[in-house]
């Protein structure tokens, strides 16, 4: 811990979950996060939208009619700078693994999958400080969907099929820096094991065994 502790003057580390709806994200963050803590590391986990204005405007057209593209968009790009500028920004400075559910690359999805060129969505996200471990868990949009609804959740106007498809084949085709493409359909422990062994080596420490 030692070494790790050391590092804490230098810039921290980023560690962004993507992927479509129902992939496990928020149970990946939430186990990384347990990890983290057990192991007294210093982090922040966060979410995009996040509860900002314009995260609570993003979260309503969900339910409630979706916004145009471009004013969709706009408001992801808002609040992201908020987020970046009060959280992730700040969290970084002070050597902190900074743990995501969902960033940039939701935008570029989403959004790609309703018409938006995905290279000026990337463009548009460069004031964004990339991951320095990018997950994307990787499931069949059918099966999102069926994991919504065991959990006793309502799909919003984010998850349709047909999106959910297209916002997927973008998430695949992807060529970004420190991306990992996980299957999402492995078990939650196996998968916190994995991504547990990617932060951990990233930071030049021996994650010990669950």
């Amino acid at each position: 811990m030692h070494d790790l502790m050391s590092r804490a003057s230098t810039r921290g580390i980023l560690v962004a979950f993507e992927g479509i709806d129902g992939a496990g994200k928020t149970t990946q963050v939430k186990r990384l996060a347990g990890r983290l803590g057990e192991q007294g590391v210093p982090f922040v986990a966060t979410k995009e939208p996040t509860d900002g204005s314009w995260g609570a405007k993003i979260r309503t057209s969900a339910q409630s009619g979706r916004m145009s593209a471009e004013d969709e968009l706009q408001a992801f790009l808002h609040d992201r700078r908020e987020h970046v500028a009060t959280v992730i920004a700040p969290a970084l400075a002070e050597g902190k693994v900074v743990v995501v559910d969902r960033y940039y690359l939701s935008t570029v999805a989403y959004q790609g999958a309703r018409g938006l060129s995905p290279a000026r969505l990337l463009r548009e996200n460069a004031f964004a400080p990339p991951p320095d471990i990018l997950i994307v868990l990787d499931i069949e949009p059918a099966l999102g969907l069926q994991r919504i609804r065991q959990r006793g959740d309502r799909a919003d106007l984010f998850e349709r099929e047909d999106e959910l498809h297209k916002a997927r084949e973008i998430f695949r085709t992807l060529t970004v820096a420190n991306l990992h493409v996980l299957d999402g359909t492995k078990e939650p422990a196996a998968l916190s094991r994995h991504i547990t062994t990617l932060l951990f080596d990233k930071l030049a420490v021996v994650a010990p065994e669950r």
